[in-house]
């Protein structure tokens, strides 16, 4: 299959580029400089002029594909609720441009769209349109397209890591450095699940090639781990001390990462390991932390 995939250069697409290569597939990704280019070619991919901010480029990357793959997303969250919208409007052109084929879309969102409240663990049979998270316009916009024939399917990703990069707990690690302690919120009790990088780019391939329309799927190895124990093995990791934080003062510390390190981000992927038969066999993401360079 000739698979068009956004993202391809970042930490997650290359994944998927190459599993996809190494499977068979040919592999296009859209990029806006020479130096994106260079490194697509470098990795098998056939560079596409373009990128998820224009249309046009996406809609011209979707028609010449069997199938399309969307893992591209600007994770600057200092605009989070503009990169959503924006996400949305490019689901909608790669939808567009496969409307009334059988031709795949796979979009990608996060499990906090699987938990019906704060808390609560994700699962993948639960969607709710109402939630306050910037981050359904991904959603919406492949329900969307479901209604209007194209064949989608979603795949939502926890904390997705490797020895170099771990999700968010990248950004908590250089936090702790700038603040010379690390830090979780009263009690830590809130959990975060997790996959290794490798096992995610595994569910994107299976859900390419199985996935029923409208169907969604948890990139899930590890339904939990808290905070707190995130936070200890940082400070072990930096040789910093560690401490809780009152929640009125943590925006003070966090800043940005305040609104996520308060939120319980566990789930389940049962259902997807039953439906796909994906079974994650990577390391687990303490095991990560533990071998990383710091």
């Amino acid at each position: 299959m000739r698979i068009f995939l956004t993202g391809a250069t970042g930490f997650i697409g290359s994944a998927v580029a190459a599993q996809l290569i190494a499977a068979g597939h040919q592999v296009t990704g859209p990029t806006r400089s020479q130096q994106g280019a260079a490194v697509l070619r470098a990795a098998g991919v056939e560079p596409l002029a373009g990128d998820i901010t224009e249309p046009e480029s996406l809609r011209r990357g979707a028609m010449a594909s069997d199938g399309v793959i969307h893992t591209a997303f600007n994770h600057d969250f200092s605009t989070f609720p503009a990169n959503c919208a924006r996400d949305g409007l490019a689901i909608d052109a790669l939808a567009r441009a496969l409307q009334g084929s059988s031709r795949p879309l796979l979009i990608t969102s996060v499990v906090g769209m699987g938990a019906d409240k704060p808390g609560a663990l994700a699962v993948e049979n639960h969607f709710n349109a109402e939630q306050p998270n910037p981050r359904k316009a991904s959603e919406l916009a492949g329900v969307a397209a479901l209604s209007n024939n194209v064949n989608v399917s979603f795949i939502r990703l926890s904390q997705v890591h490797n020895r170099v990069k771990q999700g968010l707990i990248t950004p908590l690690i250089a936090l702790a450095r700038e603040k010379g302690v690390s830090a979780w919120i009263d009690d830590g009790e809130t959990r975060w699940s997790a996959v290794h990088l490798n096992d995610a780019a595994a569910l994107y391939l299976l859900a390419l090639n199985r996935a029923a329309p409208g169907s969604r799927y948890h990139a899930v190895a590890e339904e939990g781990i808290r905070l707190r124990t995130l936070a200890e093995t940082i400070g072990r990791l930096l040789d910093l001390p560690v401490k809780s934080i009152n929640a009125a003062d943590a925006a003070a510390h966090f800043g940005w990462l305040s609104k996520f390190v308060a939120l319980d981000m566990s789930a389940s992927g049962a259902l997807t390991q039953a439906q796909l038969g994906w079974q994650p066999t990577g390391p687990g993401l303490l095991a990560d932390l533990a071998q990383m360079r710091v």
